[in-house]
């Protein structure tokens, strides 16, 4: 199972003291944040994609890129890729590109995105999301497995004779999640192709998050890639720690109330209790997160928000020290909870294998 962190990149006021990061700080944090993330033990850094403030990463794969030179073990990811808005032939170059800087340390998240704004500044309309994820999707998913492309969709103008450079490193695509936190079609299209399916599980409760995944698990196995078991999965998650509870909740209360996309809403207490949000000790993190297997099965992929709402970048360092103690403990327990058959999460590596081993396979039946 693979354990790590995402950010959203908000570029929030710090309401314990006034101040608000200018881009530049924002930036250089994130990049801290994600070289700390190896540091402490951790599998994947995702970014997300956002093109309006108050949020930074606009050019995901530029911050990844940075961060492969400076990383030696760290999975790449998304936390969005916006295939809605996005050129499938620029997305196909981009992150194949940084599938070589990496050494295939490479995988990318597709969404449609939550930003309305965004479809008209990208000439799309907001109104075709789901088509346009689903074809843009297809595209891109035949650009990396063909080596000479003819298309022809709604969206975007024909292709003809097209190759996509560079190619896919070792001919292996990176492996794809597709995000989302309430489209069913979403959760449909992961399992229509195999791939991963990966929910936010930030924002809504326990049985909103059982039925998207146990959707996917269902249609994972109709299109006759596996048993549902056998789907792979992940999930968000939020975390702030300190020694003892009392500590944590009084630290992160401010930051909680003021933060833009928590201010005005529930309480601390209530977001607690209705949500994956956990505030409290190690031990309550680890308890909480261990729950999680309970409504969503065995998955393969668990990342956690944790830069997030204004929290400085001393106290983010701080915060994945503690994460990087509890993940060897997180880690045990799902290994011992995990039932037989159910796979690993894909890596270069994995995925490079399970092609050379469909070939001898088909040579030999050839043969």
């Amino acid at each position: 199972m693979q354990f790590g962190i995402f950010t959203v990149g908000d570029v929030t006021t710090d309401p314990t003291t006034g101040r608000t990061p200018t881009e530049h700080e924002r930036i250089k944090a994130i990049l801290r944040i994600a070289i700390k993330a190896e540091e402490v033990g951790l599998d994947v850094f995702a970014t997300g994609e956002h093109h309006n403030p108050p949020f930074v990463p606009s050019s995901p794969t530029t911050m990844l890129g940075y961060i492969a030179a400076r990383t030696e073990r760290l999975i790449l990811s998304t936390s969005t890729t916006l295939i809605t808005t996005n050129d499938p032939v620029k997305i196909a170059e981009d992150f194949a590109m940084l599938q070589h800087i990496a050494d295939g340390r490479v995988d990318v998240m597709m969404g449609r995105g939550n930003t309305p704004p965004v479809y008209p500044w990208f000439g799309q309309d907001i109104r075709q999301g789901i088509p346009l994820a689903v074809e843009n999707y297809a595209l891109l998913h035949e650009l990396w497995r063909k080596d000479v492309v003819d298309w022809q969709g709604r969206f975007r103008t024909p292709l003809q004779g097209f190759t996509s450079t560079p190619r896919p490193l070792d001919g292996v695509p990176p492996f794809v999640w597709h995000g989302s936190i309430r489209s069913p079609q979403i959760a449909e299209q992961a399992a229509y192709y195999g791939d991963g399916f990966f929910h936010n599980n930030i924002f809504w409760p326990a049985d909103h998050t059982k039925r998207m995944v146990a959707l996917y698990r269902e249609r994972y196995a109709h299109y006759g890639h596996g048993e549902p078991h056998q789907a792979i999965v992940g999930l968000g998650g939020q975390v702030f720690m300190r020694k003892n509870s009392q500590d944590a909740v009084r630290e992160f209360r401010p930051y909680f109330d003021h933060a833009p996309v928590y201010g005005g809403g529930p309480s601390l207490e209530d977001f607690t209790e209705q949500t994956p949000l956990t505030v409290g000790s190690p031990q309550q993190v680890i308890d909480r997160t261990l729950t999680f297997r309970e409504y969503a099965g065995d998955y393969q992929r668990q990342l956690f928000l944790m830069d997030h709402a204004g929290l400085p970048l001393k106290t983010v360092l701080e915060q994945l020290d503690m994460l990087g103690e509890i993940v060897p403990v997180l880690r045990k327990e799902f290994a011992a909870l995990r039932a037989p058959g159910v796979p690993d999460a894909p890596t270069h590596d994995s995925l490079r294998a399970a092609k050379q081993q469909s070939t001898d396979g088909t040579a030999d039946t050839e043969r």
